[in-house]
C-alpha cells in the first residue's frame, strides 16, 4: 500500500480481489489520449487495511483519489468526510475524491454508467423492468427514480431484499417473482439486468425471461450489466426479436467517466469508444 505515485499524479482502484480489474485500461487509454503525466493503477486493499489506506493517502499530495469495488463499498464509508446524493441514494460508494480542504468525499457513479447505457431508452412514461436486487440493480434504482419512470417493476428471488432496496434508493415499484415476469415484461419499453445471471461461469437467464422478450414493446431497450461474455443470452435473444441493446460495457465506461473527470479535472475523450471498447473486449 505504499504507493507515492512516482511524484505525479495518481488515482488507483482498490478491492480485494482487485487484479481483474478493468479499471486501469480504461482511464490509462484517456490519459494517454489527452496526454495527461499522470497513472491509474489498481490497490489489493484488504478490508482491515481500509482505515490505513485512507489515512494514508490524505497525507499523499500525488493522490487523487480511487475507484473502489468489492467488497468495501459500503464499508469505506466510516472513513470519509461526506457522501454525496447519489453514494447517499445507492448506500454504497464507488468514487473517492478529495473537496479541497482535505476532507474526503464519496460518490457513487454507477448511475451514471446506467444512465448512458438506457439514454435510447426516452420514453419514461412508461413501463421498466429490472432484474435482481442486489447492489448493482440499487445504480438502477437510483437512476430510474430520479429519471421518474412511470412504472416499474422488479423481478426478484427475495420480495422482502427488494422491496427494502427499492424504498431505500427512492423508488416506487412493483416486486415480482421470477415465476410472474412475464406478465411484467408485457409491453415493457426498458429491462434491465442487474444480476449475475448469463454470466460466464454463473446460471443462465431465467427461462421466464427469456421465453417472455417477444411481450415486450417493439421498440424496447434491453440492458444488460454483465460484460463476460459481452454479448450475452439475454443481449443476443433481443436483437433476435429487433429489440434495441446496450450491453455491460456501456455502463463501465460511462461510470469511469464521471469518475475520470472527478480525478484529473478533465473529461474523457469519448470520441475514441470504440477503440477503447476494442481494448477492453481483449484485456
Amino acid at each position: 500500500m505504499s504507493g507515492a505515485g512516482a511524484n505525479k499524479p495518481f488515482a488507483e482502484v482498490i478491492g480485494d480481489p482487485i487484479a481483474h480489474s478493468k479499471s486501469p485500461v480504461i482511464h490509462n487509454f484517456w490519459l494517454d489520449r489527452l496526454g495527461i503525466d499522470a497513472a491509474y493503477r489498481v490497490c489489493h486493499v484488504r478490508p482491515d487495511d481500509l482505515e490505513a489506506y485512507f489515512t494514508a493517502r490524505r497525507d499523499d499530495p500525488d493522490w487523487r483519489g480511487c475507484n473502489v469495488t468489492i467488497p468495501h463499498k459500503q464499508a469505506v464509508q466510516p472513513f470519509l468526510d461526506e457522501l454525496d446524493e447519489k453514494a447517499g441514494a445507492i448506500g454504497a460508494v464507488n468514487t473517492v475524491f478529495g473537496r479541497g480542504d482535505g476532507g474526503l468525499i464519496g460518490t457513487n457513479t454507477d448511475i451514471d454508467g446506467v444512465a448512458e447505457a438506457i439514454a435510447a431508452a426516452q420514453s419514461k412514461a412508461a413501463n421498466a423492468v429490472v432484474i435482481g436486487a442486489g447492489g448493482a440493480a440499487r445504480a438502477a434504482f437510483a437512476e430510474l427514480a430520479r429519471g421518474n419512470w412511470a412504472d416499474v417493476c422488479v423481478i426478484a428471488r427475495s420480495p422482502e431484499k427488494a422491496a427494502r432496496a427499492t424504498a431505500e434508493c427512492g423508488l416506487e415499484a412493483r416486486i415480482v417473482p421470477f415465476a410472474e415476469s412475464g406478465d411484467a415484461l408485457q409491453g415493457a419499453r426498458l429491462l434491465i439486468n442487474a444480476t449475475q445471471l448469463g454470466m460466464t461461469g454463473q446460471e443462465p437467464m431465467a427461462s421466464s425471461i427469456m421465453e417472455n422478450l417477444r411481450r415486450m414493446d417493439g421498440n424496447a431497450l434491453v440492458f444488460d450489466m454483465v460484460y463476460a461474455p459481452l454479448e450475452t443470452e439475454l443481449l443476443e435473444a433481443a436483437r433476435a426479436l429487433g429489440l434495441r441493446s446496450s450491453d455491460g460495457l456501456s455502463m463501465l465506461i460511462g461510470q469511469a467517466a464521471t469518475a475520470f473527470t472527478r480525478f484529473f479535472g478533465e473529461s474523457p475523450p469519448r470520441q475514441f469508444d470504440e477503440i477503447l471498447r476494442a481494448r477492453l473486449v481483449s484485456a
